[in-house]
């Protein structure tokens, strides 16, 4: 039986709709970030799913595809998220800020997308290569653009080269979410997005 086409995101960065597919992927988050991607089974996402097992192939290919969905998903959709709440914004300062808190804001709703997005992801050169080629170079890209438009009006400094500095921003938001999913303590990840903004633009001003 041919796969469906894969619809938008449900709901950024959650993953919690009513369909099948939406379920699945849902439960995929779960059992990963709980198990670890290598150790999951396709039964245990069913049954987390609430579907027989047969059913995830109708929708994937099996659990590398569901967790190559998950990221592009997600990503496809945060990307989108963000340019929603960028658009109207045109001091640059305000845009490199409301960037940051959305990195942080959005992971920090859901500790198990986190941990499947850092940890899960990573543990493979295939998965890393693969998603980095287009997922992460638009992410990189709207963070340059971000600069690069700082830079036109005046405001940024022109001797920094804006790939470097998106690249500087993105690694900077990255070990935040790695550092809170591997701390002991409990604490809101998005409350740190005013002093990383401060620290950006310190930088950039």
């Amino acid at each position: 039986m041919p796969r469906r086409p894969a619809p938008p995101p449900h709901d950024i960065g959650s993953f919690r709709g009513t369909t099948k597919r939406e379920r699945i992927l849902r439960a995929a988050v779960d059992v990963f970030a709980q198990n670890g991607y290598f150790n999951a089974k396709v039964t245990e996402i069913a049954k987390a799913a609430g579907v027989a097992d047969g059913t995830i192939y109708l929708y994937f290919d099996g659990k590398e595809d569901v967790l190559i969905t998950i990221f592009r998903e997600y990503t496809r959709g945060y990307l989108e998220q963000l340019e929603k709440k960028l658009a109207g914004i045109n001091r640059p300062e305000d845009r490199i800020r409301v960037a940051i808190g959305h990195h942080l804001e959005t992971l920090g709703r859901d500790r198990a997308l986190a941990v499947v997005s850092q940890v899960e992801l990573r543990h493979s050169l295939k998965f890393m290569s693969l998603l980095s080629q287009q997922e992460v170079a638009d992410y990189l890209n709207m963070l340059r653009k971000i600069v690069e438009h700082g830079q036109s009006e005046g405001v940024f400094r022109r001797n920094l080269h804006p790939q470097f500095v998106a690249k500087s921003v993105f690694g900077i938001l990255d070990e935040m979410v790695t550092s809170w999913i591997l701390s002991e303590k409990e604490y809101e990840l998005a409350e740190q997005a005013d002093q990383v903004a401060d620290l950006v633009l310190a930088g950039l001003l």
